[in-house]
Formats: structure tokens, C-alpha cells, sequence
């Protein structure tokens, strides 16, 4: 791809374009939930994301929708409005899944509009970096190994595939803006980039560090071990790579991927251990 076209109009309204026709129409509301036997019900309850992923959607929701509403140029306006209202939509679809299956979430206090939106939005892409890549590795092993129910993959393969869009989008926007920027405001462009990075790469340690801190989050890990299998940190890295990969095979060759955290795993299984792990034990 030549260089000029990466800030080019063109290259606008190719990102722009790709993500509204790829838009799927459907309401929350229409949705007819699948009757779970009570073993799979009790899995979703003893997942401990549920309270910060409904959480996560809605402020999300809000920080997009701001950038959509200040943005002035109008062909990128609709493409961030739609992407706010898809993330709004996420957050009704795991609102509505929630209330449906008895799971008890805490709300968070509804935050403000965002004052600094162009900001707001650069933190929101790099987290969405970070939870989609690990997510399609883990929507890909819990629908595999039958911990999700059929009915709920097939439900949520759409909600899936919109991730990698508003990532796919993100990458061509960081990278639009700052060929757009005068070369002498590239160099804090750069700086703005790498901080709002960095502030997600940490709230994503700290989460992760979080996790079995209370008796529902050590029951889960080992429940979902046992449903999943023997899964090497190697082979969950390389599936979450392959499938990044796939869900972005479907988009024009001409937009660029987003690199980050595809390029960082890679690096990371230089020092992981290829050996296989042991199958794991069955009933």
C-alpha cells in the first residue's frame, strides 16, 4: 500500500465507509434469549466480568458518542456516531443478557460527557486493543470446548465481529489523524499515543492481577480450566493471534491492522515454551 494513501481523503472514506456498510441493524429488544439448562446458567453466573463488562460498555458508549457529536468533518462524524451506538447497543445486549439469566451486577454512577473527547476516544481504542485480541482467543476455546451454550456463541459472533470493526476503525483513525497533524505536531502525537497506550496496557495489569482475589473469581478460573482443557499460555497466545487475524481477513486489504498487541504477543512467544500441554482429564 503506497504511503500517500495512509491520511489521503481516500483513505478516510475507505475506514469510514467499511465501517458503516458493515453495520448490522438489529434492536436489543428483538432478541429471543435461548433457555439454558441449569448448568450452563450457573457457568454465566460464576463468570466474574459481568459487573465491569456492563459497566465498561455503557461508559464507553459515552466517551465515543462524544467524539461523534464534537467531530466537525461529517464523513467521519457518522462513522463515530455509529460506532458509539454500537457500543451503547453492547451495553443494552449485556444489560438485557444479565437481567434475563439472574446474574446481580453493580451499577456505576452514569460518568459525565467527556470534556476532552479526542482523548477520551484515543483511551477507549487502546483498551478496546487490548480486550478484543485476548477476547477472540477466548470466545474461539469457550465455544469450541461448549462452556458457551451454542445458542449464546451464535448470539454473540456478531457482537464479536463489531469488536474487530471498531478496532480495525481505531487503527485507521490514530493513523489518519497523525498524517493529517503538521510534521512538527506529529512528534506529540506520537507521545499522546504512547500514554494513552501505556494507561491501558497498566489498568489491564491491574485487572488482571485482580483476578482470583475472592471466592466467586477462584471458582470460575478453575471451572472454565476444566471446561476449556489443557490450554498452554502458548497456544492461547497463538489463538488469539490466528483468530485476530481471521476476523480481519474480511475487511479491504488497504486499511491497515491494528499492530499493537498482535505485534507485543508475538514477541512475548519468542520466550514461551513450545511444549505441549498434558490433555486434560476426563470424567
Amino acid at each position: 500500500m503506497a504511503e500517500r494513501f495512509i491520511g489521503s481523503t481516500e483513505h478516510k472514506r475507505l475506514f469510514c465507509k467499511m465501517f458503516v456498510d458493515t453495520h448490522i441493524p438489529f434492536k436489543t429488544s428483538d432478541i429471543s434469549w435461548p433457555e439454558l439448562d441449569p448448568e450452563a446458567t450457573a457457568r454465566l453466573k460464576a463468570m466474574p466480568i459481568w459487573t465491569e463488562a456492563v459497566n465498561t460498555e455503557l461508559e464507553t458508549g459515552i466517551k465515543v458518542k462524544s467524539l461523534g457529536e464534537s467531530e466537525k468533518d461529517p464523513v467521519m462524524a457518522e462513522a463515530v456516531r455509529l460506532n458509539g451506538y454500537e457500543e451503547q447497543r453492547h451495553y443494552e445486549l449485556l444489560l438485557a443478557l444479565t437481567k434475563r439469566y439472574q446474574i446481580p451486577i453493580e451499577l456505576r454512577p452514569v460518568p459525565p460527557v467527556e470534556k476532552k473527547p479526542l482523548w477520551a476516544f484515543m483511551r477507549v481504542g487502546y483498551a478496546e486493543c487490548f480486550d478484543s485480541f485476548f477476547a477472540f482467543g477466548l470466545f474461539h476455546f469457550a465455544a469450541k470446548s461448549g462452556f458457551f451454550p451454542n445458542a449464546l456463541v451464535d448470539l454473540f459472533e456478531p457482537v464479536m465481529q463489531e469488536e474487530a470493526r471498531h478496532i480495525l476503525f481505531f487503527a485507521n483513525w490514530t493513523a489518519y489523524n497523525h498524517v493529517r497533524k503538521p510534521r512538527w505536531l506529529r512528534p506529540a502525537h506520537v507521545f499522546e499515543n504512547g500514554l494513552a497506550a501505556s494507561v491501558q496496557a497498566v489498568n489491564r495489569l491491574k485487572m488482571a492481577l485482580d483476578v482470583g482475589g475472592g471466592e466467586v473469581d477462584e471458582n470460575f478460573m478453575m471451572n472454565a480450566h476444566e471446561s476449556f482443557g489443557d490450554i498452554s499460555p502458548r497456544e492461547f497466545i497463538e489463538k488469539c493471534l490466528s483468530e485476530s487475524d481471521r476476523r480481519m481477513s474480511r475487511y479491504d486489504p488497504r486499511l491497515l491492522r491494528p499492530r499493537l498487541v498482535p505485534n507485543t504477543a508475538r514477541f512475548v512467544l519468542k520466550f514461551l515454551s513450545k511444549q505441549k500441554p498434558h490433555p486434560a482429564p476426563t470424567a
